[in-house]
């Protein structure tokens, strides 16, 4: 009961309170104008495939919830949405739903309401490490595409019931990798992924990285809202700004292995941004909490608002596909600039095009 009642908490306090912590690195990145695009607005061509599953555009509703039953509306919700625009879904941690059959529910509807849409099951690393056989339950439970392992050590570093004990996380993600007959995700929480992993994460045999960077929602600070320790609230509170930037990390690991863009997207332009650096799809959470607690509705416009955006910057750069975000000259600036250059990778060559 712990781990539902948990699943509330979070809920409540991303809707009622500021847990962003803002600076994704998108802030300096302009994608060049082309005022004359020579393309037609509708022939544009936005999908993409991910897996084997195609995408209506480069966009997936992250991870948000599961497992209290006042969250099966919301998986619910959003599921509608996603099928009725043809993207993708996660659901949140499953973990509740292994140590409680009655909230099973929550997690299973979204299957049940988006029977095409690519969805992909969610537990923690920390899970993995005690139980590697838990990763094919989840996986049945909502009959996923793909599993994301997620990492949240900052998050249990400051819940004062939090799993600290991250021995063995890379070898089980490598066991899991070689066991499950679904791709394998692993996905960070808000504080990004850095090159140094990624390499790691490749060669355990991870299909893909969800860099979930810094500049989105901050578990930290969603935890210091939670804890009734002073103490860890403090420490919580803190460590709100800890991570790497979103786009850092996608400079990171888009070289390395197929990268979602996630952490603080929250358009069409920052999904168009993300894709020109080097990122395969992106992806967002809190914004689309806020609809799903409305509507189904609420949702597909939200989703239509983010496609179109995205569609906009492709037109005002002259792409006919997603892909070709990626071979446009871009203009970077700020700490985003310095990161390329800590990274030694030259600026000129960069912002001229990635591939």
């Amino acid at each position: 009961m712990k781990t539902e009642r948990r699943k509330l908490d979070h809920i409540k306090i991303c809707l009622t309170e500021e847990v962003e912590t803002g600076y994704s690195g998108l802030e300096d990145v302009m994608l060049i104008h082309q005022a004359i695009p020579e393309i037609d607005f509708s022939e544009i061509d936005s999908s993409v495939y991910f897996g084997k599953k195609k995408l209506s555009f480069p966009f997936l509703i992250a991870s948000i919830t599961g497992g209290h039953e006042e969250t099966e509306r919301i998986n619910e919700n959003i599921a509608i949405a996603v099928e009725e625009t043809g993207i993708g879904m996660g659901v949140g941690s499953q973990r509740a739903g292994l140590e409680n059959e009655k909230v099973v529910k929550t997690f299973s509807i979204v299957r049940e309401k988006a029977p095409k849409a690519f969805i992909y099951a969610n537990i923690g690393a920390p899970q993995i490490i005690k139980d590697l056989e838990i990763v094919d339950k989840v996986i049945e439970m909502i009959d996923a595409d793909a599993v994301a392992i997620h990492l949240n050590y900052l998050q249990e570093a400051i819940q004062n019931e939090g799993d600290k004990n991250a021995k063995g996380c890379l070898e089980a993600i490598k066991e899991v990798c070689k066991s499950v007959k679904v791709p394998v995700i692993v996905k960070e929480t808000g504080a990004g992924i850095s090159k140094e992993v990624a390499i790691r994460l490749r060669e355990a045999g991870v299909f893909a990285i969800d860099v979930g960077g810094k500049g989105g929602t901050s578990f930290s600070i969603v935890e210091a809202y939670r804890s009734e320790d002073e103490i860890l609230r403090e420490v919580g509170f803190d460590f709100a700004n800890w991570g790497i930037p979103t786009a850092f990390s996608i400079v990171d690991c888009a070289k390395i292995l197929p990268t979602i863009a996630t952490g603080g997207i929250r358009s069409g332009l920052d999904i168009a941004k993300s894709l020109a650096l080097g990122a395969k799809i992106a992806s967002s959470a809190l914004p689309f909490l806020v609809s799903a607690n409305i509507s189904a509705s609420a949702v597909k416009n939200r989703i239509q608002r983010f496609m179109r955006g995205f569609k906009t910057a492709m037109f005002l750069t002259n792409c006919r596909k997603a892909e070709d975000l990626e071979r446009r000259p871009l203009f970077v600036s700020g700490k985003l600039a310095e990161w390329l250059r800590f990274r030694e990778i030259d600026l000129k060559s960069f912002c001229e095009g990635r591939k």
